[in-house]
């Protein structure tokens, strides 16, 4: 790698540009109520809004997956930047549903960019560490979730109004948008660039495999810290306050992933994240008022090291994939998420419709609607466990298989 290039700067830059994609997330997620009075919005149309950002993740990533041997990292994280920016403000002069669809539709996008620049950058400038640097790029996803829900929770308590939240965000993107287009970029040393080759990849057993969990641990993750603040506002624990606590833990995780992925390996890790996602949301559809919080932190304790292992996984174990494998994953999971969005938002309008009929108070009834709704979620962790014992054996049975070629 060249010695113009300063790959320090670059993780710098990336992991504010990912900062900004997180702040998105919780801020959104932390005005979904103001959103609701505003426009006279169900939580079917506010799931609607949510699957347009969702969805504009994964486009981003396919045509950035596709193109990034021709773009390159910097041009695709520039994009990332633009569309920020342009998101922002047009959700800032929003009126109504359908100008808040196209605005969080390119902010989606954005955010799939920065993905589908930042993941292959990592991976080429750490290729002898990648899921551990994934695993800290990462942080920041997190990380950016607690600035971003505690700077909503803040604003809101000093009865800021949701255009001010989303206005914060222009500044760490201005700032990202600055640090990229003074850095010189490496070149793709390090990763395959054949796209024939990163096409056929795609379609090996394993990968459609990976693909298919990621669908489940993305939903399992998002889908579930994306409605927080409706489905616990009535437990009697603060919903932001618990996004804050989730994303904290899962940023410390991230951060000191390498001996843990060393000494689980990935399968391992992803089979554990399964088992305690399940129980944390599950636990969660039960409990009410300080307990919410322990069943949170069982919960942030299996999802910290969803999203970074898988596409870590992926780039060590089909490097043939190359950056196009890597922003597909990520964009199968967030493909996921976008079409469970409304179907999440329909589940607490059901649910809460149930409860009134029989005549519960409207406190009660959306209690009822967020634990309904997480006994649901629980489902797609619960199908992971059974996928990972799966992946487990899978990778030990070729670990055994290539010891025995190599004693031979």
């Amino acid at each position: 790698m060249s010695v113009d290039i300063n790959k320090n700067k670059l993780f710098v830059a990336s992991c504010l540009a990912l900062t900004v994609t997180a702040m998105t997330f919780a801020i959104r997620a932390g005005i979904l109520g103001q959103l609701s009075q505003e426009f006279a919005l169900s939580d079917t149309e506010l799931g609607w809004i949510n699957a347009m950002a969702f969805l504009g993740f994964p486009i981003a990533t396919m045509f950035g997956g596709l193109l990034y041997n021709f773009l390159g990292a910097k041009k695709l994280v520039i994009i990332a930047f633009i569309g920020h920016v342009v998101g922002l403000l047009l959700t800032m002069s929003a009126e109504g549903f359908w100008s808040l669809l196209i605005s969080s539709f390119c902010i989606g996008f954005a955010n799939g960019a920065v993905e589908a620049g930042c993941n292959p950058l990592i991976a080429d400038m750490y290729h002898k560490n990648k899921t551990t640097m994934l695993n800290r790029f990462h942080v920041w996803f997190p990380g950016g979730i607690v600035i971003g829900a505690l700077i909503s929770k803040t604003m809101t308590d000093m009865s800021f109004g949701w255009q001010a939240q989303i206005a914060i965000m222009l500044i760490p993107t201005v700032i990202y948008g600055y640090l990229i287009l003074n850095q010189k970029f490496p070149e793709n040393e390090h990763i395959d660039t054949s796209t024939g080759n990163n096409i056929k990849a795609l379609f090996s057993p394993l990968f459609l495999f990976m693909a298919f969990c990621m669908t489940l641990t993305a939903t399992s993750e998002l889908g579930t810290q994306q409605w927080i603040e409706r489905i616990l506002g009535a437990t009697g624990a603060s919903p932001m306050l618990i996004m804050a606590m989730i994303t904290g833990v899962m940023a410390i995780g991230r951060f000191f992933a390498g001996p843990i992925v060393h000494k689980f390996n990935p399968a391992g890790v992803l089979l554990y994240s399964a088992i305690l996602t399940t129980v944390g949301i599950y636990t969660m559809s039960m409990a009410t008022g300080n307990m919410v919080y322990v069943s949170a932190l069982l919960f942030a304790l299996g999802v910290t090291y969803f999203w970074p292992t898988m596409i870590g996984f992926v780039a060590e174990n089909i490097p043939q994939s190359g950056a196009l494998g890597m922003s597909m994953l990520g964009g199968a999971g967030m493909f996921a998420v976008s079409m469970w969005n409304p179907v999440i938002g329909s589940w607490i309008d059901q649910a809460r419709q149930q409860a009134l009929a029989l005549n519960s108070s409207p406190e009660v009834a959306e209690l009822a609607a967020g634990q309904a709704t997480l006994a649901n979620l629980s489902v797609f962790p619960l199908v992971l466990i059974f996928a990972f014992t799966a992946l487990v054996l899978y990778m030990r049975k070729n670990q055994n298989v290539a010891e025995v070629a190599i004693a031979k």
